[in-house]
């Protein structure tokens, strides 16, 4: 998984059933992106572990913008395989 990847997923809209809160999970994801960013480039990069991307969690929300639980969760998956590889090099 490339930097470029995260900042290119996008995941479908809630707005009557639960969903994660979008600015939430846009910030977790700027923060992916940017150390992934740095693994690419070589240089050192904010400490972010497999285990602090399985420990995350966003506010749901019902009634506003949200963004579809699953999806979320399924991509935190492969982030979580993208780091653990980082961490092995």
């Amino acid at each position: 998984m490339l930097a470029t990847d995260v900042a290119a997923k996008r995941f479908q809209p809630t707005k009557f059933r639960e969903g994660y809160d979008q600015g939430e999970v846009d910030d977790f994801l700027d923060r992916v992106q940017a150390v992934l960013a740095g693994y690419e480039q070589g240089r050192p990069v904010d400490t972010l572990t497999p285990e602090d991307v399985v420990n995350t969690r966003f506010r749901p929300t019902r009634w506003r913008d949200g963004y579809d639980q699953d999806q979320v969760d399924d991509f935190l998956d492969e982030i979580v395989v993208a780091l653990r590889q980082h961490a092995t090099r």
